[in-house]
């Protein structure tokens, strides 16, 4: 064979490959087969039992979605992969993720460092990350592929800072916070509201996700003397902390961020979180439909079992999504393009939910002021504890 000869077929088979892409391409657009959303959370690990509240409401909103006759009458499906909320897979599943044509959006992690660790992988690569659980203010400004629709850390540690300071009247404050990225952030916003309303900061305590025996650190804070302790801490280490507090002796008022809102922090912490005060994005008390109807479907769907806020967060999520990829098909470009359309999606944490295009996150966040009382969440009275 001559070298033109050789030219001429490696051209062909180019040629060849590039159109069998496109027709592939192609091909899946109009495929029957599900469209493929990618999921990046913890499965395993410290943090496994938020993926699985994220898998309850994601097949609760998928069987709804279903039933209204999908996406132009496709499916909408997901793969989820364990990242345990740890930026080292977080950012090795960004790469397959990536890579595969099939997923038009991804979805998660559960963390914000392990999100923002992946960033710059599903910037470059084109592909939509939708961080739902993402507060950390810097998510959305990885690039204009990250959209979120949970509540900035900016916005909700002043909510709590107010109901600490204004509203239950605390001026002496102390503050355990998880000492990650998130934890740190949230502290901060926290510390920086406490003060403008005029509280003062006795101490601040960082402890790590693993960490079990915190008597040490609670003795330090009982030196202090504050009037109040603030818990920025999911709600096993949370629940876990008010009852080694009660144990050694700390009466003082307790508040915690909206992370703590979940019925297992009621299963855990007993009688040593009656009392306990926080703020949160979802209430099953709430009297609009949209509640309700979610209320309703995840009870029947799951023998009975009442929901909490991270399934609220996920079944809004997949939601959201499919009202995204109805605008936006399976071009990841034009589903990208599709966050800043969407209008009014009908939200159990937003009521109706609709981006803001400049900061990509949703606007106008409800807040329900809370306390623990007789064992269940309540909205608070206004009466002292």
């Amino acid at each position: 064979m001559s070298n033109i000869d050789r030219r001429t077929l490696v051209k062909g088979s180019l040629a060849a490959m590039m159109a069998g892409a496109a027709f592939s391409r192609s091909a899946f657009a109009q495929s029957s087969e599900p469209i493929l959303l990618g999921v990046s959370g913890p499965l395993t690990g410290p943090n496994a039992q938020y993926g699985t509240q994220w898998k309850q409401g994601f097949d609760l909103a998928l069987d709804e979605i279903q039933a209204a006759g999908g996406i132009n009458g496709r499916k909408l499906a997901y793969q989820f992969e364990d990242s345990q909320s740890d930026p080292r897979q977080s950012v090795a599943i960004a790469q397959k993720f990536v890579s595969d044509p099939r997923i038009v959006m991804e979805l998660g992690d559960f963390s914000s460092p392990a999100s923002m660790a992946a960033s710059p992988i599903y910037q470059r690569g084109g592909l939509v990350q939708f961080g739902f659980t993402n507060s950390h203010p810097d998510f959305t400004k990885g690039g204009d592929f990250m959209w979120s629709t949970s509540v900035s850390q900016a916005d909700e540690q002043p909510l709590l800072a107010a109901y600490a300071v204004k509203r239950l009247g605390l001026k002496k404050l102390a503050i355990l916070h998880l000492n990650t990225d998130w934890g740190r952030t949230s502290r901060d916003y926290f510390v920086k509201a406490a003060k403008e309303y005029g509280a003062e900061i006795a101490v601040t305590e960082g402890y790590i996700a693993e960490e079990r025996d915190f008597r040490s650190t609670l003795v330090r804070v009982r030196d202090a003397s504050p009037d109040g302790l603030i818990l920025i801490s999911y709600y096993s280490d949370g629940a876990l902390i008010a009852r080694q507090a009660r144990q050694v002796g700390l009466k003082q008022t307790i508040c915690a961020a909206s992370s703590v809102y979940s019925p297992k922090f009621l299963e855990l912490g007993g009688e040593a979180v009656e009392d306990v005060h926080l703020g949160t994005r979802y209430f099953p008390e709430d009297p609009r439909p949209e509640v309700k109807k979610f209320i309703t479907g995840f009870k029947a769907k799951y023998n009975g079992q009442e929901p909490d806020a991270f399934n609220a967060y996920s079944y809004d999520a997949m939601h959201m999504a499919a009202a995204v990829v109805k605008i936006g098909g399976t071009d990841r470009r034009a589903v990208r393009d599709a966050f800043a359309k969407v209008k009014d999606v009908s939200s159990v944490i937003f009521g109706t939910a609709t981006f803001d295009v400049e900061s990509r996150r949703v606007k106008g966040a409800m807040n329900a002021e809370l306390v623990v009382r007789k064992g269940q969440f309540a909205l608070w009275d206004g009466k002292p504890t």
